[in-house]
Order: structure tokens, then C-alpha cells, then sequence
């Protein structure tokens, strides 16, 4: 009982803290607003430090907190499923949201809506603590709708400005679209299994699976059940993890402060999918189709997302497409069947992924929010602790031995080489190219921003003076318009992007500092810790089924594992380290020592960088099919449909009808008696026609 009170204040700290920030913004004090919601996710996190604490004890938890409703035989219960995975992301949710809360008490500082702030990111930790810690797929979706929800909140944060109401209803729906395919999966379950319990549902779907399927089209042979309800269940995780061609929401989430870009769209909301899916392995391991269809979806996410990361010039932009291609390594390690190696992958990555957010953001604010790494370089020596996390954390996202990311980037690309799905060949050289992209287009970011010339301050004050405002944010590619600024509504602030002529960069306060200090540590150490518990002991061993007959691919990894040192010291003899260096050493070249071949590749490559400037037209191509069919249906409804035929034919058609009748019979109403009194003796002839033929 106690421990239920415990697992219960997880989600409800929070909650209170969102609640009173929420309620009473307008009146109370901001220390107010920023102790109770950062205080509420402290309170969470220890609170699941217990928890995982008394779970490694062996003390798992499922039941129910209460019935919602009953309907027929249905039964739909808030309940709670405490094993290893759960603790795992508890973990990892309320560490990120409790250093993206201390971070944002100093970059949001002066912002109107800062205690508005506060409410929404702490409503976004109680929303993932729901979605994560449930035990049925009612209560699944409702986390996975609250998240969405709070994400359109945060995104468009800055309502008065046209760029983020755009992004937060491109998320919004965007998301709609996987969310259908994710409810009429549940829907299958419902109908299939009678219940929406996690553990009754896999417990029956062996035999489910053997003998139902169901017809899509008409008559015909029908699709596996497993199969359909897997590919449903993924679509809605291919919306909120960003997978191709779901995945055009995401940059344009950039249009939210900074700190939601580490909270929402780098470390927890955007797993949310890949959550999702390890927790439904018993159902996946029996589909081989379905998991084909997730490796090849995240294989494409993985490449060609990282191809885009390389011209980027908003730093934001640069790490949020580093996003999607790890999100797209996550998937593929769940079409292999290494849902334990993903969710590795999950972990690791929230952590140096929030840092290079959170550093990114620091950048901004010592250069007085210009966001272009063209007019930065040389900051550090002007950021130190910047500097040295940031370094940390693109060290880590390349995959180099020793630190976090290298563990569990390493072993998505051993699992790969090992899993026998279709798609697994495919999908290998894809991961394979993204180890030297990530680390071309992470170096190509940190070279551009910490070492090299000065390129601020004096060029972009005559950049200004020479060109105007306007041509001036056109060489920009326009990302001045997405800046972070502390004061989105003051057009007199929005003038003064980036340093003065002879102003130098700064290093931010501490509340900005330590949180990076934080998240860089276990950017470093975490993989070395938990590969071997994680991957190959029995961590999850209750909480992830794998069919080790069909799919050994975790059981073969663990035959190459000799430990965590010798794996880091063996890397350096593979493809994958070297692949890695020769990305690092070519954007060293690039753009330490000869910048001016980057600009001849671009004029010589004209079409290849207009196609990946356009982001392979997915956006144009979604406006011009979807959003441009959807407005000629709706024109073809209103003209044809409200116009032609109920407003012509059903209304004034009727009205037609009736006035020509009318008009008929005026002809009869003449005023002369021998008219009416010819007409009565026809009448008569008739009826008495009819009655002598009757007879």
C-alpha cells in the first residue's frame, strides 16, 4: 500500500505543480511558479528513484488505481504497470524535465509568460509519466493524446508570432494522422481480445494470432490480425517518433523556446514511440511483417534525415535533424527485434541529446539569440562550460568509444548485421553511412560555432547596414524569424538579433550551466554502466519478450560481448570508428581549412542541395496531395454538393416543382362556372370509366 501511494505521487507531483503555476499565473510571484513546478518534478524524481530502487529488489507492481467506466463487458481502469522498463523511463523523463526546469529558470527569465511556461512543462512531465507507467491501452492513449496536446501548447508558446501558430498546427495534425492509425489499432485489440489490460491481451495473443484474420477489401484472402493491429499500433508511433514520412512536424517544432526542444522533441515525447513498441514486443514477435516494416521505415529515417542535418544553418535545426536520425537507429534496432538495444539506444541518447539542446540554447543566449552558426565561431574561449559540454555531447551522439552514445549506437549496428528480417540488409547499410554523416554534420555544427575566425558582431552589424532588415534575414535562410527571444511581442527587442560591433559573447548563469555540468555526466558514463545489465542480464528480461527461436539476434550479440572496456578498446579496428573519424576529419577540413570547397560543392551540386534544401518536397509535396486535395474536395463538396444539389436541386429544385404545378393549375382557376362545371362532367366520365372497367 505504501508503495502504491509512491507510484501514485509520481504522476500527481507534477500535476499540483502544473495546476498552481496554471491557475494562478497572472497573480503569483515567479519564484512561486518555478519552486512548485521544478519542486513537484524533484519530488517525482526521487520518488522514482525509490521505486526502481525497490523494482531491482524484485518488487514489480500491476493493478488498477480506479474503474473510469464499464460499458457492456468492457472495462476501462487507470491502472499502473511498475517493471523495469517503466522505472527505466520514469527515470529518464523526470531527470531530463527537472534539469530542463532549473535550465529554464535562467533562460526564460525575462519572458512574460514565464510562469505560463512553468504549468505547461511540468503538465508535459505528468502526461509522459501517465502514458509511460500505464498498464492498459485506454490509459496509453490518453497520455499519448496529452503529450500531443501540451507539445501544441509549447510549440506555438509564442502565439503572436505567425511562424509558431504554423509549427505547433503542423504538429498538431500531423500527429492526427498517426493517431488515427494508432486508435484503430486499438479498436482491433478491443474487438479481438474483449479487453484492453496489457497482460490479459498478451497472454491471449498466441492464440488470437494462429487463427484470426481479418479481410480490409471486400472479399479475399484476408491480412493476419497480428500483423495489421502491429502495423496500425506503428503508425501512430511513426507520428510521434518522427518516422518517415510522419517526420515534418519535427524541425518545425524549433518554433518553441529551446527548452522544450530538449524536453519534448529530443528526449522524451519523440520516444514515446519507440517506448510503445518494446512494450508491445509479445504482440510484434508475432508479426515478421510488421517487423519488416518497421526496420525499413526507421533505416530511411536514420540515413536520409542525417543527409539534411549537413546544410543546416539554424543551430536548433542542425541538432533537431540529429534527432530524427537516431530516432530512425532507435527504430531499426525494434524491426531487428532488439527492442532491449533501442531502448539502450533511448536512454543514452536522452541524455547527450538534452545536452546539446540545452547547450545549443546557451549559444543563443550568449549571442544574443542569432541562431546562424555562419556569424558564430571562436566561442570557445568566451564559453568554456559551453564549450566543453557541448564537446561532450557531439562526442557521444558520434559514437566514440567510452562515451554513452558509443555503446548503444555500436550495438543498433551489431544487432542489425545479425537479425534476419527482410529489410535487415537494407537497413544495415543504411546505419552504417549514418555513422559518417552524424559525425560530418555534428563537427560541421561545432567546428562552425566554438573554433575557427570570429564571425560575429562586426559582420552581421554590416550585414544590416549594407543589405537592410529584410535582405539581411533573407541570407540568413529566414532563421532569424524562428529565434529564441525573451520577448516575442516586442518588435523594438526583435531588432536586435545578435552582438553589437566590438560586443564579445558571454558565458550564461549558472541555472544554465549546471544543468549541462548534470546531463554531461552521463553522456560519458551511463552506457559504460548499464550495457551489460541493460542488453545482456536479466534487466529486462520480465518486461521484454523476445522469441530467442525466431529472433536471436540480443542472445548472438551477447557471444561478441567481452565486456564494456574491451568493447571500447576493440573499436577502434572497426568500419564504424572509422567511418565516425573520417566524418570528424572531413568536416575539419571543410571548414577549418578550406571553407571554400563547401561553397563550390554546393554550386556544382546545385540540384542535390536544392533537393535536400527542400527537404526531399515532403512538405510540398503534403501541401500540394493532401492539403491542396482537401481543399479541392471541399470545394467539389460546396460547389457540387451544397450548391448543385442541395441548395439547387433539393431546395430550389423543390421550389421549382412546386411553382410549376402551381402555375399548371392556375390554368383551372379561371373564375368562369362553365369552366368548373365542364371540368366536374369530365371528372365524372372518368370515375365512371373506371368504375364500368372494374366491373
Amino acid at each position: 500500500m505504501e508503495m502504491q501511494k509512491l507510484y501514485l505521487l509520481v504522476p500527481l507531483a507534477p500535476l499540483l505543480g502544473a495546476i498552481i503555476a496554471g491557475l494562478f499565473c497572472r497573480v503569483l510571484p515567479r519564484w512561486v511558479a518555478h519552486t512548485v513546478t521544478t519542486g513537484g518534478v524533484a519530488i517525482a524524481c526521487i520518488a522514482s528513484y525509490v521505486i526502481f530502487k525497490d523494482v531491482m529488489a524484485g518488487n514489480t507492481y500491476n493493478g488498477p488505481v480506479y474503474q473510469w467506466l464499464t460499458s457492456g463487458d468492457y472495462r476501462f481502469e487507470v491502472g499502473f504497470l511498475i517493471d523495469q522498463l517503466t522505472v527505466t523511463m520514469m527515470l529518464v523523463v523526470t531527470f531530463v524535465s527537472l534539469m530542463v526546469h532549473i535550465y529554464t529558470i535562467g533562460y526564460m527569465q525575462d519572458d512574460p509568460g514565464y510562469n505560463r511556461f512553468f504549468s505547461y512543462i511540468a503538465l508535459f512531465t505528468f502526461s509522459m509519466l501517465m502514458l509511460v507507467m500505464s498498464n492498459n491501452f485506454m490509459q496509453l492513449f490518453f497520455g499519448w493524446e496529452a503529450v500531443g496536446l501540451v507539445s501544441y501548447l509549447l510549440i506555438g508558446f509564442w502565439y503572436t508570432r505567425p511562424t509558431a501558430i504554423f509549427a505547433n498546427l503542423k504538429a498538431f495534425l500531423v500527429n492526427r494522422v498517426g493517431d488515427f492509425g494508432f486508435i484503430l489499432g486499438i479498436g482491433l485489440v478491443l474487438a479481438h481480445f474483449g479487453t484492453l489490460d496489457y497482460a490479459a491481451v498478451f497472454a491471449k495473443a498466441p492464440e488470437v494470432a494462429s487463427h484470426t484474420s481479418i479481410v480490409l477489401f471486400g472479399e479475399g484472402e484476408g491480412v493476419a490480425l497480428m500483423t495489421a493491429i502491429c502495423i496500425l499500433l506503428f503508425i501512430g508511433a511513426m507520428g510521434k517518433s518522427a518516422q518517415v514520412p510522419l517526420h515534418v512536424w519535427l524541425p518545425d517544432s524549433m518554433e518553441g523556446p529551446t527548452p522544450i526542444s530538449a524536453l519534448i522533441h529530443a528526449a522524451t515525447m519523440v520516444t514515446a514511440g519507440i517506448f510503445m513498441v518494446a512494450r508491445m514486443s509479445p504482440l510484434f514477435e508475432l508479426s515478421d511483417t510488421a517487423l519488416s516494416f518497421v526496420i525499413v521505415i526507421g533505416s530511411v529515417t536514420a540515413l536520409f534525415m542525417g543527409f539534411l542535418g549537413i546544410i543546416q544553418n539554424d543551430i536548433k535545426r542542425v541538432v533537431a535533424y540529429s534527432t530524427l536520425s537516431q530516432l530512425g537507429y532507435m527504430t531499426v534496432a525494434l524491426g531487428a527485434s532488439a527492442y532491449s538495444v533501442a531502448i539502450f539506444h533511448l536512454m543514452t541518447h536522452a541524455f547527450f541529446k538534452a545536452l546539446l539542446f540545452l547547450a545549443a540554447g546557451s549559444v543563443i543566449i550568449g549571442m544574443h539569440h542569432d541562431q546562424d552558426i555562419r556569424n558564430m565561431g571562436g566561442l570557445r574561449k568566451y564559453m568554456p562550460i559551453t564549450w566543453i559540454t557541448s564537446l561532450i555531447g557531439s562526442l557521444a551522439l558520434i559514437g566514440t568509444p567510452f562515451f554513452a552514445g558509443f555503446y548503444s549506437k555500436d550495438s543498433i549496428i551489431e544487432a542489425v548485421a545479425l537479425a534476419h528480417i527482410p529489410g535487415a540488409g537494407f537497413a544495415h547499410f543504411c546505419v552504417l553511412a549514418g555513422v559518417f554523416v552524424t559525425a560530418f554534420y555534428s563537427f560541421r555544427m561545432y567546428f562552425l560555432v566554438f573554433h575557427g575566425q570570429e564571425r560575429f558582431g562586426k559582420a552581421a552589424h554590416e550585414d544590416h547596414a549594407t543589405h537592410g532588415k529584410a535582405a539581411h534575414h533573407a541570407a540568413h535562410d529566414d532563421h532569424l524569424a524562428d529565434a529564441d527571444h525573451a520577448h516575442p511581442a516586442d518588435d523594438a527587442h526583435a531588432e536586435h538579433h545578435g552582438l553589437a560591433p566590438g560586443q564579445k559573447p558571454h558565458e550564461t548563469p549558472w541555472v544554465v550551466t549546471l544543468p549541462l555540468i548534470l546531463l554531461a555526466i552521463p553522456s560519458v558514463v551511463i552506457g559504460y554502466i548499464a550495457i551489460e545489465p541493460m542488453l545482456f542480464g536479466d534487466y529486462f528480461k520480465s518486461a521484454i519478450f523476445v522469441d530467442v527461436e525466431a529472433h536471436p539476434v540480443v542472445e548472438e550479440l551477447a557471444h561478441h560481448f567481452h565486456g564494456a572496456f574491451a568493447m571500447a578498446t576493440h573499436a577502434v579496428t572497426t568500419l564504424v570508428f572509422w567511418l565516425a573519424f573520417l566524418g570528424v576529419a572531413l568536416a575539419w577540413f571543410l571548414y577549418m581549412k578550406r571553407p571554400d570547397i563547401p561553397e563550390t560543392i554546393k554550386d556544382r551540386c546545385g540540384f542535390l542541395y536544392t533537393l535536400l534544401d527542400n527537404k526531399y518536397y515532403f512538405d510540398k509535396f503534403n501541401d500540394v496531395i493532401f492539403a491542396g486535395g482537401a481543399r479541392l474536395l471541399g470545394r467539389g463538396l460546396w460547389k457540387g454538393g451544397d450548391a448543385g444539389l442541395i441548395d439547387g436541386i433539393i431546395v430550389n429544385g423543390s421550389v421549382r416543382l412546386v411553382g410549376w404545378f402551381a402555375t399548371l393549375l392556375r390554368l383551372f382557376q379561371t373564375g368562369h362556372i362553365y369552366h368548373y362545371a365542364f371540368t366536374m362532367i369530365i371528372g365524372v366520365f372518368i370515375l365512371m370509366t373506371l368504375w364500368v372497367t372494374r366491373a
